[in-house]
């Protein structure tokens, strides 16, 4: 039986309904962060606003309480970058990343990634911050101190890429301050990293919140090389569609793949939101001239709004005094329907970010 054809507005749906994004939900938010297999969190602000997005009601200080309990941690995952994650899935699925994390030290410092005892390192970095939490600028300094010739920025980075630590929250308004302290994660949360390869269970979560998705998208979201072997290991744990260009996509079989004309309401992103990175092709999402508004040179990722399921522009909240404005730059002619929606959900966002603000104001600009 020939596997079924999924155009790229049902691709769509099918990713908007994963990613809590057709219908607020009701779950909470510790189960929303592990449904979308970790949230990027390059900047503290923009998993709150994520999750403002997806689930009804929700409130800044629902995150916050599960950041201080621990129940959720800032991590380097995924692509080396940070990720929020829950305490469950960091401890399970962090080793299944590091085969990766140490090809991204080696393509970094190929030339000098030889002459470093990593083993050694990471002993060191280990004992160093479980003394107390420190910044890697503490860290620098610390390994200068004890050798002025060494290279300190090869050694931070391969203890970033190395050794499992976590960002220490503090009672900042988002959770983190701007140069957080790090902790050895292990001794932060009480207990150890996980001792068996999870990479399957790894994939099966990426589909869930993914799919339906090719084994190359996989590789782009996780940056896990050569991943054929791990999908075909999984493969009867999954059911197979063809996209419109004939590709192999993979799905779990009871995952929802809403009618192509569901309707999309309007949907505000914030930075770096996953939703954007999660493939390889990403046009199941925004379109590729849009790709190059949002994606800028210092490798920023714009916050976005969705109209009718895809990146239709880009927003950017400017402050004054008591005066919080909410500034909207169009990528599409949208229909004033579409534009009072924005206005109106872009009121509620504003208020919630800027929750201290008297004046609340709604601007589209070119």
């Amino acid at each position: 039986m020939a596997d079924e054809v999924l155009s790229k507005r049902a691709l769509n749906r099918a990713l908007l309904a994963r990613q809590m994004l057709l219908e607020r939900a009701t779950i909470k938010p510790l189960a929303a962060i592990e449904r979308l297999a970790g949230m990027q969190a390059q900047v503290a602000k923009p998993p709150f606003i994520g999750l403002w997005s997806r689930l009804e009601k929700f409130k800044r200080d629902d995150l916050t309480k599960l950041i201080a309990k621990r129940d959720v941690v800032r991590a380097t995952m995924m692509r080396a970058t940070i990720h929020l994650m829950s305490r469950r899935d960091y401890l399970q699925f962090r080793p299944a990343l590091q085969p990766m994390l140490s090809a991204g030290f080696r393509a970094v410092f190929r030339n000098r990634s030889g002459d470093l005892d990593i083993d050694r390192i990471v002993a060191d970095a280990r004992k160093f911050f479980d003394e107390e939490p420190r910044t890697f600028n503490d860290l620098r300094d610390h390994v200068k101190k004890r050798d002025a010739n060494v290279d300190e920025r090869a050694i931070g980075y391969a203890v970033r890429l190395h050794l499992p630590l976590v960002q220490v929250p503090d009672d900042s308004i988002w959770g983190w301050p701007g140069n957080s302290a790090f902790a050895v994660a292990e001794s932060w949360l009480g207990e150890k990293l996980a001792s068996e390869d999870a990479l399957h269970e790894l994939a099966l979560r990426y589909f869930a919140a993914f799919g339906p998705a090719t084994v190359t998208d996989f590789q782009e979201w996780s940056a896990l090389a050569n991943q054929r072997g791990t999908i075909d290991a999984i493969r009867a744990k999954l059911r197979t569609f063809k996209d419109e260009r004939g590709r192999e996509l993979f799905d779990l079989p009871r995952a929802p793949r809403p009618d192509e004309e569901t309707p999309a309401p309007v949907r505000f992103l914030p930075e770096y939101d996953n939703i954007l990175l999660g493939h390889a092709d990403r046009s199941r999402i925004i379109v590729d001239e849009h790709r190059k508004r949002v994606a800028t040179a210092n490798l920023r990722i714009l916050a976005t709004f969705l109209a009718d399921g895809f990146v239709a522009g880009a927003w950017f909240i400017e402050r004054k005094k008591t005066a919080a404005t909410l500034k909207m730059q169009p990528f599409v002619t949208l229909t004033k329907k579409t534009r009072d929606a924005l206005a109106d959900e872009g009121e509620r966002l504003l208020r919630f970010v800027e929750d201290d603000a008297k004046t609340f104001a709604i601007d589209f600009i070119k």
